[in-house]
Formats: C-alpha cells, sequence, structure tokens
C-alpha cells in the first residue's frame, strides 16, 4: 500500500489545534486580498501590462519564459525561507509556523499575518523586474499551495515509493525533519516544492536523529498547551523574555 495515514502519533488531540490553526489561515487570506485581491498573478499582470521586467522586453519564446519562472521563483521562495530562520526579526514571524507541536496539513497554512505580508511584497520584488508570464505565477501559486499542504500532511508513504519521490517534490519525511525541536535540523530542508536547492546549497538532511516516530516537534519555549491558541500565536513575534542561540533573540533552544 502507498499511502497510510498516519506517520505520526499526535502529542494533542486535533481540537486544540485546528481550530487556532485555521482560524490563522482566514486571517491570512482575508489580509492577502485587502492589499492584493488578485494576489502574486496581479504583480505579472501589472508588469505584462506596463512591459516590466526581463522576459517583457526580451524574446523568449512564452514555453521557456513560464519554465525558467518557475525555477526561479521557488529558489526565490527557498532563499526566503532560509532568511528568515537566520535574520531575528524575521524569525520572530516565522516562528509561530514552527511552534506546532504537531505537523498535519493545517500546519501548511499556519503563517503569522506579518510573514504573509512581507511574502507578498517578497514576490513583487522577485515578479515585477523578472516579468514573470501571469501563467507561470498562477501555475507557482497552485503548486506552492498544494505541497505546503501535502509536505506538512501526517502520512505514511512506502519506502520504496519514498526514496524515488523525494527526489521530485518535497514530502513529508523531508519536510517533517524541518519542524524538529533540534535546532541544526530546524535549520535545514527548506524547500516546499523542488526538493533540489537543499541539495545543491548543503542544507539537505535526509532523516531525523531520532527518527520520524521518536523526534520532537516544535520549539521548546513554545511547547505549553496554552500557546496553541489563536491569541497567543499571534502575539509571538511581539512578546519578550524568550532567549534563543545567540542568548539574545528568540531562537530554538534546544542545544546541537
Amino acid at each position: 500500500m502507498g499511502v497510510v495515514a498516519s506517520r505520526r502519533e499526535r502529542s494533542v488531540p486535533r481540537t486544540k489545534r485546528w481550530a487556532s490553526n485555521l482560524g490563522v489561515a482566514v486571517i491570512d487570506t482575508l489580509l492577502a486580498r485587502i492589499v492584493s485581491p488578485t494576489g502574486a498573478v496581479g504583480f505579472a499582470l501589472f508588469a505584462e501590462a506596463h512591459s516590466l521586467g526581463l522576459f517583457n522586453v526580451a524574446a523568449l519564446p512564452a514555453w521557456l519564459a513560464t519554465v525558467v519562472a518557475l525555477f526561479v521563483l521557488d529558489l526565490a521562495i527557498y532563499l526566503q525561507h532560509r532568511i528568515f530562520h537566520y535574520v531575528p526579526v524575521l524569525w520572530r514571524m516565522h516562528q509561530m509556523h514552527h511552534s506546532d507541536v504537531d505537523v498535519d496539513v493545517t500546519t501548511g497554512a499556519r503563517f503569522h499575518p506579518l510573514e504573509i505580508l512581507l511574502s507578498l511584497g517578497i514576490k513583487f520584488l522577485v515578479i515585477v523586474p523578472m516579468g514573470a508570464p501571469p501563467l507561470a505565477v498562477l501555475l507557482f501559486e497552485i503548486g506552492l499551495n498544494a505541497t505546503s499542504m501535502f509536505n506538512h500532511s501526517n502520512v505514511r508513504v512506502a519506502p520504496g515509493i519514498e526514496r524515488v519521490l523525494r527526489w521530485l517534490v518535497v514530502t513529508p519525511d523531508v519536510h517533517r525533519v524541518h519542524h524538529s525541536v533540534v535546532r541544526r535540523e530546524t535549520d535545514s530542508n527548506f524547500g516546499f516544492n523542488f526538493p533540489w536547492w537543499d541539495r545543491v546549497f548543503g542544507t539537505y538532511r535526509p532523516q531525523p536523529e531520532a527518527g520520524h516516530e521518536g523526534m520532537i516537534i516544535g520549539i521548546e519555549q513554545f511547547r505549553d498547551p496554552k500557546e496553541l491558541r489563536l491569541d497567543r500565536m499571534l502575539a509571538q513575534p511581539f512578546r519578550e523574555g524568550q532567549r534563543g542561540r545567540d542568548g539574545k533573540e528568540w531562537r530554538n533552544t534546544t542545544q546541537e
């Protein structure tokens, strides 16, 4: 059998997590639609209408511009993800995603609204100068949302299929390592769509040291059940008193 749920036993019931995770997803969606009603595709349409960006002035075949744009956008998301881990003020926003104590499909939608807005701004700075075709951006956005749901899902993939699949897409087993409480595992496997960037840039880690059943997920300072409340999740970037890898800023506190 190819896929069998679930990969891990839950540490807390779904009811204690899903309401907050889905609640923040609703907030993110509404806020993004207010700021940019047509999303990232609107940036591409704007660039196309005003002949802005490389692909809107260079004589490239439409299919080639679309393929190149897809790879550039995915690389940009990979680099953004790494930056959000290493710049303290950005980590304050991104840590809400990592503070979930289990990983399942709802974790793929658990991002702080400030991170969503900043991500929109970064996409604008990539899409418009590149002149990415609207079709490429639409395909990328569909793929990004689909793979985020897939690679955060709590499913067991048959080992033989998993070994092949992880060369083509980011599988749940690959991305789950990224949610480990161990810092050196948290700072690995940054990819969302294509799995190759981690291998190219040396951030790929095939398995968690404790195994997928034995690994601890989350961030040490946010493992109290009350931290699963929506109000406390949203307040995380603004709360003081947390210590991290440099003793000053918030980071994962588990030692290497």
